[in-house]
């Protein structure tokens, strides 16, 4: 197909499938790896400090971004990066009979952060470049929706599968199944989107020497930083998801960890049954209400309230650390709430980067460069999270996330806008 006619194709199309192959890389070494070194008698502190390393790519990804804007079109990097992505998985699968397989899959999961990082800067690209900025408020609870039923399935329903299979032919080779079968869904995906993927345009400058691409590099820098109130955007993404850095590597471990040593001893399979089920049925809805609702509402009234909402969960895992429920549809409620309120928050901050920061001739370059810098905020509390927890178990370590969400209030109630959103006169350009 050409250009003009996969444009017309409807958004609904290639939005869920795309934004869930974004999802399933960071969601396979953030959450469920986890579990899997886990099972595999890895200690915690190795675990969340080493899972959390593996994910700089995805803070980094806005020093190769502007190269994406160099070459090609951009689904061309999406198709690409879904291949490798895919073959990896498979290598990871293939590491774990061997002796030293920690150190094998974790740098062949580095690799899939690599690849999953510049998946992720392509797919945002095609979403700016072909959606006005309207249909990116109202698709945006369909992306977050997206890219959080991968998270939830690979974090849920395969972890159970895990968990099934762990009882059955053991650990080990329960895992290299899910790897392989995340490795499977990844190359079915980059098939299904060379031919139903619009391009998203073609490559913003023509490159004919390396003089010419450092030149581009250094303008996407220095365009990105002459950017009005960029120093208030750049704090506030850092604070938006620094709480959630601290929870998300612990939590799945605290709904493991045994009841004499603070957590809430369910089986990999139960943590599978309720991420994967209830928490992925919350979560959908919650971003989905989400997009309407700041699309009704407009993002700059409805920020303050998608904050609040998205802080919500971690004083749900406060009450369940602090009385340790054993009552399953207790603590399978609590999953519910808190996904729904995760799904709710999350979509805020994506939307305020596209429609905040991203604006300018490198569209695609700079919102990798804002997602990079959400990633360091998440990225570096969950190194230290293992070690934290460790040292004063789980009851207080989520006690001291309550006190780390603080901040993002703040910065939600304060942060300036440069653009209008979607419920706003549109008033003249604004020079950036």
């Amino acid at each position: 197909m050409r250009f003009n006619q996969l444009k017309k194709i409807h958004p609904a199309a290639w939005i869920p499938t795309v934004y869930f192959g974004m999802g399933l890389p960071f969601a396979a070494i953030n959450q469920a790896s986890p579990l899997m070194y886990e099972s595999l008698d890895i200690s915690d502190a190795m675990i969340a400090f080493w899972t959390s390393l593996i994910i700089l790519p995805w803070t980094l990804k806005p020093l190769w971004s502007p190269i994406l804007e160099m070459f090609k079109t951009k689904k061309h990097f999406v198709v690409a990066t879904q291949l490798v992505t895919g073959i990896t998985f498979a290598l990871v699968a293939f590491s774990l009979p061997l002796n030293d397989f920690f150190t094998y899959s974790i740098a062949l999961l580095a690799v899939v952060a690599l690849s999953g990082s510049t998946h992720d800067i392509a797919t945002d690209g095609v979403y700016l470049s072909v959606l006005s900025s309207q249909d990116q408020a109202k698709y945006i609870g369909w992306q977050g929706a997206s890219y959080n039923i991968a998270k939830v399935l690979t974090a849920g329903g395969l972890v159970y599968l895990a968990g099934i299979l762990e009882e059955t032919i053991g650990a080990m080779h329960a895992w290299m199944i899910v790897m392989g079968t995340y490795g499977a869904i990844m190359v079915l995906l980059a098939f299904y989107h060379m031919r139903m993927l619009p391009s998203g345009g073609n490559a913003t400058n023509e490159v004919h020497s390396i003089k010419e691409g450092f030149q581009t590099l250094l303008d996407v820098l220095k365009t990105f930083f002459q950017k009005k109130y960029i120093g208030w955007y750049i704090a506030f993404i850092l604070i938006y998801r620094f709480a959630e850095g601290f929870a998300v590597k612990i939590a799945p471990l605290f709904f493991k960890a045994a009841v004499a040593d603070g957590g809430l001893g369910l089986s990999t399979s139960e943590i599978g049954l309720l991420y994967g089920v209830f928490g992925s049925a919350a979560f959908i809805v919650g971003s989905l209400l989400a997009g309407y609702f700041i699309a009704a509402r407009g993002l700059r009234r409805s920020l303050f309230i998608l904050v609040c909402t998205f802080n919500f969960q971690f004083i749900i895992y406060a009450l369940l650390a602090t009385y340790r429920p054993s009552n399953l549809y207790l603590i399978g409620s609590a999953v519910i709430i808190e996904y729904f309120v995760y799904g709710f928050g999350f979509v805020g901050l994506m939307l305020f980067m596209m429609q905040q920061v991203a604006p300018g001739k490198y569209k695609m370059a700079h919102y990798a460069f804002a997602s990079g810098i959400m990633n360091l905020g998440f990225m570096l509390p969950s190194m230290l999270s293992g070690f934290i927890s460790d040292s004063v178990g789980y009851k207080s370590f989520f006690l001291f996330i309550l006190v780390a969400m603080i901040p993002s209030f703040f910065a939600a109630k304060f942060v300036p806008f440069t653009h209008p959103d979607n419920k706003e006169s549109e008033p003249k350009k604004i020079e950036e």
